[in-house]
């Protein structure tokens, strides 16, 4: 099998910079699409479905933020955002709309590498764990009195069988493999749904609504975490 080649959209209108940006990850071995503006941006991102963003603050037609604010919608793709603003406000802005990082104009391409770089290593881990949390159990999950069996795709609460759509299955047997850890809205998007599927967090909060009226007092022990997602509580209740 051939080995992956990531992939790297620089969405970025000062030509110099994309030039040179363009030219440097090339050379490193990456494949490389550029956009000058936001529109063409999104519509590449579309198209390719690349691996790493990098994405400028100020463009034509559509600003960095909206680019970003519409690929959280959909994709958790990782995104370095190159801006000229130094407040610290502007940068938290970005990273609470979903931005992983960010540099400072201007910066040394040996920085921007490293940046790229451990974004994509992060990515790769987020991936591999992925693929072990897109599998079923195999075999029955237990957590105080609520059981689920994977074999008879039965969820029992106080030996009451309770009658879950496939979705709500999944993501209870997903939390039950994993009490006390925090899955995020897109990550949850792309375990459950699957990364092809067009939504949003709506999808993911209604889901996790019905679920909890469904377990009934048990459904208090999948909490909020807020600006993240949802937890189950690492101990089950009493």
């Amino acid at each position: 099998m051939a080995e992956h080649v990531p992939t790297i959209l620089v969405i970025e209108d000062a030509v110099d910079l994309a030039d040179v940006l363009v030219r440097e990850l090339s050379n490193l071995g990456y494949r490389v699409w550029h956009a000058a503006d936001g529109r063409t941006g999104l519509s590449l991102h579309q198209q390719h479905q690349p691996d790493l963003v990098i994405l400028d603050w100020m463009l034509p037609q559509l600003d960095g933020l909206e680019v970003l604010r519409t690929i959280r919608q959909t994709k958790s793709t990782p995104v370095l955002m190159l801006t000229a603003r130094s407040e610290e406000t502007d940068l938290v802005v970005g990273l609470e709309l979903g931005a992983d990082d960010y540099l400072t104009k201007p910066f040394g391409m040996r920085e921007l590498i490293a940046r790229v770089r451990a974004l994509l290593r992060r990515d790769q881990r987020i991936q591999q764990l992925l693929q072990a949390d897109v599998q079923p159990a195999t075999e029955v999950l237990r957590y105080g009195e609520l059981v689920l069996d994977p074999h008879l795709h039965t969820v029992a609460l106080r030996q009451q069988e309770l009658d879950l759509t496939p979705t709500e299955f999944a993501i209870l047997d997903l939390l039950l493999r994993n009490p006390g850890r925090a899955f995020s809205r897109n990550y949850l998007l792309d375990t459950i749904w699957g990364q092809s599927y067009v939504g949003g967090d709506r999808s993911v909060d209604n889901a996790m609504l019905r679920l909890r009226k469904k377990l009934a007092d048990f459904g208090d022990a999948i909490e909020t975490v807020w600006g993240l997602g949802y937890r189950l509580q690492a101990e089950a209740p009493r």
